[in-house]
């Protein structure tokens, strides 16, 4: 960090005066938060200015949830606070989903006086103990000059790891006056990383001897997309895709077989199973029961930590940008003589499936299919929108029927938790207010969190909510039937969710057949309210429900 970066407050401040403007000064524009006792200091200071909004919202884990979907639709920090006890405690769900997807988050928490640190203080806890797990750096404020050097330190830490970070200030330093001087942030000047054919050779060795390759590419591999066909092409191979990368390349494109796991192309495990060389490109998504054994497996990676992450058995890693080494991989593999007989393989899984794919989302009925809910809402969303996706039922099969073009997808993808679906929509609109933000939800994940439907309408935002409302936690009920366990616990109590969405100040509207759902749907992507659409969806077993028990049995004990 350069020391001539430093400059002079335009005022006296208090201590968290001096975090927002730090904050601001770094490109903060939101805080998600409750607000509590231990940050009203804080809160004092954020009515005072207008250039860091304060997101009122009515649970702390959706602050943190849309903090994380900030992040990962941006790459900038997202910020959320908390008051101490509960307040950071309701905090670590969405942590949670930042640790694991690697977003860029700041919480900020008050904590009990810098007089009770360490007592039986009502709420008080020790919140670096507490955040451990999730947290990169974590650390109590001590005292007002440290504020800016801690605070730099954390958002360095988040935004150069993609990590969560925190600091907990004690209650009365945030009204304590600082002499620190803000700090800008460093100007990055990324100069392009270069290879030479010699550092590549060992995979080219590898990748030229393939015989049977496959691609398998993630989120990291949006910059290469156009380079990563061509290399498909000069390779032979099919590509698959995981589920933040379906739409980077054209569904169109020969290669692109789609995506990998439980809601991707089912005939693809098999095929891929038989690949005996596998390229990894900004991927560490590696599904277990649908990967080859035995492949040689080249991984492609900007950070070095993720390179052989998880049970991957990587042979070869390579760090860099995607968009730097895929072209040179394209390039050197030009002339290599392909494997017609494995490449017409590809085409014929890719083929079955885009038929039967094709055919599952005209399935009629009443309720509606679910197959057919993801085919109504890829007709009707623009190209350019953002579809977050809950966890759930409707994440395999929007996986498995949802063919994107470019929209963006935003969902938990390591850490899975329920109710993600919708803080991520009202993170995605506040981020992107220009762009349509469609929100695809289980009746289970959307009760969750269902209060913050008013977040929508104290922050006008236009988004629309789809519900699959199938009355039950649908993939929970299918396992524990698939595994020959009774379904307890699994039936809903769903209220009337389109009274529910008028009484918010919504527009509401219930749909039980493909044409008025479609009909709907684009009338609600038209309106400048916040829309909620139950979707009364069949309650259909997903075609790749597993056993809860590998053997399929009852665990007996």
């Amino acid at each position: 960090m350069a020391q001539d970066s430093l400059v002079t407050p335009w005022r006296n401040q208090t201590v968290a005066e001096l975090i927002l403007e730090q904050l601001h000064i770094w490109g903060v524009r939101r805080i998600y938060g409750v607000v509590g006792d231990g940050i009203l200091g804080l809160m004092d200071a954020i009515a005072k200015q207008d250039r860091i909004q304060f997101i009122a919202v009515k649970h702390e884990s959706v602050a943190a949830m849309m903090a994380s979907a900030e992040a990962k639709l941006t790459g900038n920090l997202g910020v959320c606070t908390a008051t101490m006890g509960p307040g950071i405690t309701n905090l670590l769900n969405g942590l949670g989903d930042a640790h694991l997807d690697k977003a860029p988050v700041l919480a900020i928490t008050g904590q009990a006086p810098t007089n009770n640190i360490g007592t039986d203080y009502k709420q008080y806890i020790n919140q670096q103990e507490l955040i451990k797990p999730f947290a990169a750096f974590s650390t109590l404020l001590t005292h007002p000059d440290a504020t800016v050097k801690v605070l730099v330190k954390a958002m360095h830490t988040s935004l150069i790891q993609g990590a969560v970070t925190h600091i907990s200030v004690p209650k009365d330093v945030f009204n304590m006056m600082a002499s620190s001087k803000v700090r800008r942030k460093p100007k990055l000047v990324k100069g392009i990383t270069k290879f030479d054919k010699s550092e590549l050779q060992d995979a080219l060795n590898i990748l030229w001897a393939a015989q049977k390759p496959m691609i398998l590419a993630g989120i990291g591999a949006r910059e290469a997309a156009p380079s990563l066909e061509k290399l498909a092409e000069a390779l032979g191979a099919g590509i698959l895709l995981s589920l933040g990368a379906k739409g980077m390349i054209p569904e169109t494109s020969p290669h692109v077989l789609g995506g990998i796991g439980q809601g991707g192309n089912p005939y693809a495990a098999d095929l891929f199973k038989q690949s005996d060389v596998v390229l990894l490109v900004g991927d560490t998504w590696w599904p277990e029961g649908y990967v080859p054994k035995d492949a040689r497996i080249v991984q492609i990676d900007y950070m070095q930590q993720e390179i052989g992450r998880g049970d991957i058995p990587v042979e070869l890693g390579i760090v860099g940008e995607s968009q730097t080494v895929v072209p040179l991989l394209a390039e050197a593999l030009q002339g290599r003589k392909v494997n017609q007989e494995w490449l017409q393989q590809c085409r014929d899984v890719k083929t079955r499936w885009e038929k039967q794919n094709q055919e599952e989302g005209q399935t009629g009925g009443t309720p509606i299919h679910p197959s057919t809910v993801c085919r109504v809402i890829e007709q009707c969303v623009a190209p350019d929108a953002i579809v977050t996706i809950d966890t759930g039922d409707v994440t395999v099969w929007m996986n498995r029927n949802f063919r994107p073009q470019n929209q963006r997808m935003l969902f938990s993808g390591d850490w899975r938790t329920m109710g993600y679906g919708w803080p991520a929509a009202l993170a995605a609109k506040l981020a992107e207010p220009h762009k349509q933000v469609v929100a695809c939800v289980g009746d289970g994940g959307i009760e969750m969190v269902m209060a913050d439907l008013l977040t929508a309408v104290r922050y006008e935002l236009p988004i629309t909510l789809i519900v699959f409302n199938n009355g039950s936690l649908q993939m929970e009920a299918d396992k524990m039937q698939a595994g020959g366990y009774l379904p307890e616990g699994v039936q809903l109590t769903n209220p009337d969710f389109v009274k529910l969405a008028e009484a918010c100040g919504w527009e509401g509207h219930q749909v039980d057949t493909k044409d008025k759902l479609e009909t709907t749907l684009r009338q609600a992507l038209k309106s400048n309210k916040p829309v909620l659409i139950d979707v009364k969806t069949a309650a259909v077993m997903h075609p790749e429900t597993k056993s809860l028990t590998t053997n399929n049995e009852k665990v007996k004990v």
